[in-house]
């Protein structure tokens, strides 16, 4: 890749971060017309549909054996309990808290399960990590003013279940190796669809005449936003430049997540936020040894 189309990709990976950082903002807005089950269908539906055409461009197949739509089945189970929570908790909490507090606990808990399940050993450097992160998730929930009402509030249990929903998708999506993550994700989607048809949503009892503008571009940005784009370059990222050099862009995702809520909602940013993020970010950093600079041959 010439470093002309580096550039584009850094760009591109970048308006992706913007995309995922800008979906709690969507999710805020979103609260207010549907509940968790219906703004995931139409999420889901919206994107599912979107990525069609990029699959067909990109000449993937859209054959799945039998053994990763189990992984599929298993995945969206694991994701409706991840939006289900992602949701309620920005609804009853905060977009910049949930946005910065979630996505730098992922790859904490993560690291965890993975190291529970023998596949990571814990090296002093990553309980060095791990306590550091520890101490940036407490500065984040603002322990230290030793206030528990606000601190056991139910949306931060919210956030909390979340993160933890969301490691588990990611291991079990990472079993599913004989698929694309485009194509898997496809029908990851369309299943979520499909159960929620089933269990969750009638699409009959919807008040779509409450259903504004201002719905349809929170909709929209977030289902071929934050979902169809920032997936597909994020893939397409890891497929080009590698996951190593991918990763480290994961971390603008807080950060745009912050800055939006601040931008668009009004909602105060409180310095325990910033250094709670800044400090779980160093945590994962070191944990996933991921670089910032580049090596030059």
């Amino acid at each position: 890749m010439t470093t002309t189309n580096k550039n584009l990709f850094y760009f591109l990976l970048f308006l992706a971060m913007i995309g995922w950082g800008a979906s709690w903002v969507n999710i805020k807005v979103l609260s207010n017309y549907l509940n968790e089950f219906e703004t995931m269908f139409f999420r889901f539906f919206i994107t599912a549909i979107t990525m069609v055409p990029i699959i067909i461009f990109l000449k993937k197949s859209f054959r799945i054996d039998f053994k990763s739509f189990i992984w599929v089945f298993l995945t969206s189970i694991t994701l409706i309990g991840y939006m289900k929570y992602f949701y309620l908790g920005t609804k009853y909490g905060t977009a910049s808290l949930g946005g910065a507090f979630v996505t730098s606990l992922i790859p904490i808990i993560t690291f965890l399960m993975l190291a529970i399940l023998g596949t990571k050993k814990i090296t002093k450097k990553d309980l060095i990590a791990l306590s550091l992160g520890a101490i940036g998730v407490m500065t984040m929930l603002d322990i230290w003013s030793f206030n528990l009402e606000e601190v056991l509030v139910i949306q931060n249990l919210y956030f909390i279940l979340a993160a933890l929903l969301w490691a588990i998708v990611t291991i079990l999506s990472s079993k599913a190796s004989n698929i694309s993550p485009i194509v898997f994700t496809f029908y990851l989607y369309m299943v979520i669809c499909i159960l929620n048809i089933f269990f969750f949503v009638d699409l009959v009892s919807i008040d779509y005449s409450s259903l504004d503008s201002i719905f349809w571009i929170n909709m929209l940005v977030l289902s071929i936003g934050a979902s169809t784009f920032s997936n597909t370059i994020y893939f397409l990222g890891i497929e080009k430049l590698g996951a190593s050099e991918v990763s480290s862009f994961i971390f603008l995702v807080p950060f745009a997540a912050i800055t939006l809520s601040g931008i668009f909602l009004n909602e105060v940013i409180t310095p325990s936020i910033i250094l709670g993020t800044f400090l779980t970010i160093i945590a994962v950093k070191i944990l996933n040894n991921i670089k910032f600079q580049k090596k030059h041959k």
